[in-house]
């Protein structure tokens, strides 16, 4: 068994999407009205690709460059407003990803905040969130978006290892991630969250452990574990590098036990978040109780159950992506540099941003298969009643492919306060990928395998 099938962080994935035909947002901005809505800015420009990415992004663009992507970021947030104005929208999460945005120079990053609060409402509170990365993380950027109220910084890191950074085509040096998280530590931002990779061609478990160990000295509030993929178009494919997906999970079960000895709760197959109470002091706290003078601390405490299968967000950019309702948009999915280059110049040349040519509308049978892996995947997983109270059947019914996880133990029936949720196993938490990829529609998965570069 591969345990690393596909990363399913949304559903359903780009390379499904197809052209569209007489969608307009105008047509859907209704969707939008009211408060609780995440407005997203896709920034696309990096210093360097790395070997594994198959994100939508290009390098070597200069000042001027960014300058005419902003122009056209500009246009679109104009005509979005506009197609909002009687919607009374209001954004409760803003999230601006890459793309590495602080490549941005301080005047680009200074003109970014100004757009979006110009065009849009963004409520007083909103959770603000930016990814960076060593390289381009400054003194005086980060003072521009702490003064901008930006809440969560996000920082690829991938490994303290010059090595093992080297194998990834990664642009900076253990040296400068230190110095990075250092001038984090000093911003005080409200959360931090650092990204490692595991199964790199020539890791270790001790390696990879070294790093962790490292990381936790910089006090970060939340940690993301990536296992190493080699999509296609991307880098490493060119070079033939080949993975090991054995080793590759067995520092996952390292990684794991380690920071959850460490006093991280663990939330999915990557996610890490830190708790009070741990040997390293760490910050929100799930409950504790002075005992004999001793702290004891709940760290089996869950996460709080969050729907998440109907939320709405707005994308601007090229190659960011929209949610709303059952359509899902963006531009067409580009890897390598070549497509990218050109969407980004389609892009910018768009007179009708708010005409919507590319995308998919989800038929009621996808919707439920969305909301099952949006939720299953991450804990505290489904919960039984309100799946029946938005589909009107029961989810075994619905997936008998549940039924045969619940024997073979990678799920699991669990009581919370009088609810049943259904949960993955230990087992099945750290085998995500190889189960997620088995709820993907017959009709999904012959569009991706039809998708070309």
């Amino acid at each position: 068994m591969n345990p690393y099938m596909q990363y399913m962080y949304s559903y359903p994935h780009k390379t499904a999407y197809g052209p569209l035909q007489g969608v307009s947002l105008r047509e859907y901005a209704p969707l939008l009205a009211g408060g609780g809505h995440g407005l997203y800015l896709h920034v696309p420009f990096c210093q360097a690709k790395c070997g594994y990415c198959n994100l939508f992004s290009v390098t070597g663009q200069g000042e001027d460059a960014v300058d005419r992507y902003l122009d056209a970021v500009e246009r679109q947030a104009a005509q979005y407003a506009e197609a909002l104005a009687e919607c009374d929208c209001q954004f409760s999460d803003l999230v601006i990803g890459g793309g590495t945005p602080l490549y941005l120079t301080e005047r680009q990053l200074e003109r970014v905040f100004i757009l979006l609060t110009s065009y849009f409402d963004i409520a007083p509170q909103s959770e603000m969130v930016i990814e960076t990365a060593p390289n381009q993380t400054t003194r005086e950027k980060l003072a521009i978006i702490k003064r901008a109220g930006v809440t969560r910084v996000s920082m690829g890191i991938q490994s303290f290892s010059d090595r093992d950074l080297a194998a990834l085509r990664r642009g900076h040096t253990g040296e400068k991630a230190r110095e990075a998280l250092v001038l984090l530590k000093e911003f005080e931002f409200r959360c931090v969250n650092v990204d490692f990779i595991y199964g790199i061609p020539g890791q270790t478990v001790e390696s990879l452990l070294d790093s962790l160990k490292e990381a936790l000295e910089y006090g970060p509030d939340e940690l993301f574990l990536y296992p190493l993929y080699v999509k296609h178009g991307v880098g490493l494919e060119r070079e033939g590098v080949v993975l090991n997906p054995e080793a590759a999970y067995e520092q996952y079960l390292a990684a794991s036990g380690y920071l959850k000895e460490a006093g991280f709760r663990q939330d999915s197959m990557r996610r890490f978040v830190r708790q009070k109470g741990s040997s390293h002091q760490i910050e929100d706290i799930n409950r504790a109780e002075t005992m004999g003078g001793h702290i004891r601390v709940d760290r089996k405490k869950k996460r709080e159950f969050s729907e998440c299968g109907f939320g709405t967000s707005l994308a601007l950019g090229c190659g960011g992506r929209s949610y709303l309702g059952n359509l899902h948009f963006c531009t067409p999915y580009a890897v390598d540099r070549r497509e990218c280059l050109k969407r980004l110049e389609e892009y910018e040349k768009e007179e009708d941003y708010t005409r919507i040519s590319h995308g998919i509308l989800l038929s009621e049978d996808e919707v439920r298969r969305r909301y099952v892996i949006r939720h299953l995947f991450i804990r505290p997983g489904i919960k039984r009643r309100m799946y029946e109270k938005h589909f009107g059947s029961h989810m075994i019914k619905d997936f008998p492919l549940l039924s045969d996880w619940l024997n073979q133990g990678f799920i699991e029936w669990q009581q919370d306060e009088q609810e049943e949720i259904l949960a993955l196993t230990e087992r099945g938490l750290g085998l995500s990928d190889y189960l997620g990829p088995k709820l993907i529609s017959p009709q999904i998965r012959k569009k991706m395998e039809e998708w070309k570069p």
